[in-house]
C-alpha cells in the first residue's frame, strides 16, 4: 500500500486550478505542498523532498518539459504526473517518454481520477525501489559471501569453525520443545545445514537444508542460508514483512535469493514454525527427501507434503501443511545422505524402512544414533545431517 502521508508538489500557474487540486489531495491525507511556477516548484523540490510531483505543461518561465528532465536528472525514479489542458499528442508522447507516470487532460472532471493516479504512482515508486534496495543487498550479500567462499577455500580449518559457529546449541530446549541434532560431513565442510530458533513469544521456527554438491562451495551456500533466515527473522520482528512468518514465504524468499545470486546451486530443503497457542506445526517442503516422520504413541509415519528444490525454478510455488501435535511426539528431519545407510536395493524399500527404524529408536537422536551406526561412520559418500525435536517424549 502506498505511504498516506506521502508529500505531493503541486506544480501550475492557474491558481484556481492548483488551489483545488491541493484542496482535494489534502482531505485524502496527503500532506501536499504549492508552487506557481517551474522555478518556485525547483526550489521546493530540492528543499523539501517530495514523493510525487503533479505538474503542468503550458507554464511561464518554465514549462512542464523542461521541469520534468530538471526532475529526472535530481531523482529519476520520483513519479511525476501531468495534469495539462494542452492536449496535445506530441506532449503527452514526449512527458511519458521524459518519464512522467501519467498524463491526465484538464478540466478534470472527477478528482478521484487524479487521486486513483497518485496512488497508483506511489504504489509502482516504492515497489521499484524495495525492489532496487533488495538487489543491492543482494549484490552486497553476494560480494561478501564469495569473499568468504574464498576464504573458505583458502583455509579449510577456519571454514569448519566458522560453519560450526552458525550452528544452533544441541540440544536444546525451547519452552516444552527439546531440539537435538547432528551432522556428518562427507569431507572437512558440510553443505547439510541446520537450525532452529524463536520467532516471536508464541512461535518457534526450524529447518533443515542440504546444499547441492559437497565442500567448500556448498559450506559457502549454508553461511548465505542462515544469513537469508536471520535477515528475515529481523525483519518479521519489525513488522514490516513477512509477519506471519509462513514456511511457503521463507522458502519463496529463499529460492528468489538464491536465483538472484547466480551460484549454480540449490537446496532441497524442510521448514517448519511450531504455533505454541494453538499447538499446530505449520510447514513447508522444498523438494526434500526423505520427508519428515512424526512419531507419536508407539507409531511412526512420514508427513504428507511436496514442493520443488528451491533455487532452481524461477516460478517455483510453495505450500504450507498444517497438522495438530500430539501431547507426545517427536518429529525426524534427516537429509538424503542417510539413504545410503539404510537397508534394501531402492529408494522405495529404503524409504518403506526408515519409519520402523526411527519407531525402534524410540523417536531420539540417540536411538537412532544407536540403530544407524553413526558414531561408526567412515568416508561417507554425502553429507548426513539430523535434527529431531520432541515434546513430552519418555
Amino acid at each position: 500500500m502506498h505511504n498516506p502521508s506521502a508529500t505531493l508538489l503541486i506544480i501550475d500557474d492557474d491558481d484556481v486550478v492548483r488551489a483545488s487540486l491541493a484542496a482535494y489531495l489534502d482531505d485524502s491525507g496527503f500532506k501536499v505542498l504549492q508552487a506557481p511556477n517551474g522555478p518556485r516548484g525547483v526550489e521546493l523540490f530540492d528543499a523539501e523532498h517530495p514523493d510525487l510531483v503533479i505538474c503542468d505543461l503550458r507554464m511561464p518561465q518554465m514549462d512542464g518539459l523542461e521541469l520534468i528532465r530538471l526532475i529526472s536528472e535530481r531523482q529519476a525514479d520520483l513519479p511525476v504526473i501531468v495534469v495539462s489542458g494542452a492536449g496535445v499528442m506530441s506532449d503527452a508522447v514526449e512527458a511519458l517518454r521524459l518519464g512522467a507516470a501519467d498524463y491526465l487532460i484538464k478540466p478534470l472532471e472527477d478528482l478521484a481520477m487524479l487521486e486513483h493516479s497518485v496512488r497508483r504512482a506511489l504504489d509502482r515508486s516504492r515497489l521499484r525501489l524495495e525492489n532496487r534496495r533488495y538487489r543491492e543487498q543482494l549484490e552486497t550479500a553476494n560480494r561478501d559471501l564469495q569473499a568468504s567462499l574464498h576464504l573458505l577455500q583458502e583455509d579449510q580449518d577456519a571454514g569448519r569453525q566458522v560453519q560450526m559457529n552458525m550452528l544452533p546449541v544441541t540440544p536444546c530446549n525451547l519452552d516444552e520443545f527439546q531440539f537435538a541434532h547432528q551432522i556428518i560431513p562427507s569431507l572437512y565442510l558440510s553443505g547439510d545445514f541446520v537450525d532452529y530458533f524463536r520467532v516471536d513469544e508464541h512461535r518457534i521456527g526450524f529447518y533443515l537444508a542440504d546444499v547441492s554438491g559437497h565442500g567448500a562451495s556448498s559450506a559457502f551456500v549454508t553461511v548465505l542460508l542462515k544469513f537469508m533466515t536471520t535477515r528475515l527473522l529481523y525483519e518479521s520482528r519489525r513488522g514490516r514483512a513477512l509477519r506471519a512468518f509462513k514456511p511457503s514465504e521463507v522458502l519463496d524468499h529463499i529460492n528468489r535469493g538464491l536465483i538472484n545470486c547466480k551460484l549454480g546451486k540449490h537446496v532441497t530443503m524442510l521448514g517448519g514454525v511450531i504455533d505454541q497457542e494453538r499447538n499446530l506445526l505449520h510447514y513447508s517442503i522444498g523438494g526434500h527427501l526423505p520427508m519428515p516422520v512424526i512419531y507419536a504413541d508407539g507409531v511412526a509415519r512420514y508427513l504428507e507434503g511436496k514442493g520443488l528444490p528451491v533455487g532452481l525454478f524461477v516460478e517455483a510455488t510453495y505450500d504450507n501443511y498444517e497438522i495438530e501435535l500430539p501431547d507426545s511426539f517427536s518429529l525426524t528431519l534427516l537429509s538424503d545422505g542417510i539413504l545410503d545407510l539404510l537397508p534394501g536395493d531402492t529408494l522405495k524399500e529404503k524409504e518403506a524402512g526408515l519409519p520402523g527404524l526411527i519407531r525402534e529408536a524410540g523417536g531420539t537422536l540417540g536411538g537412532l544414533q544407536r540403530v544407524l551406526g553413526l558414531a561408526d561412520l567412515e568416508d561417507m559418500p554425502d553429507d548426513i545431517a539430523l535434527l529431531v525435536l520432541s515434546r513430552n517424549l519418555a
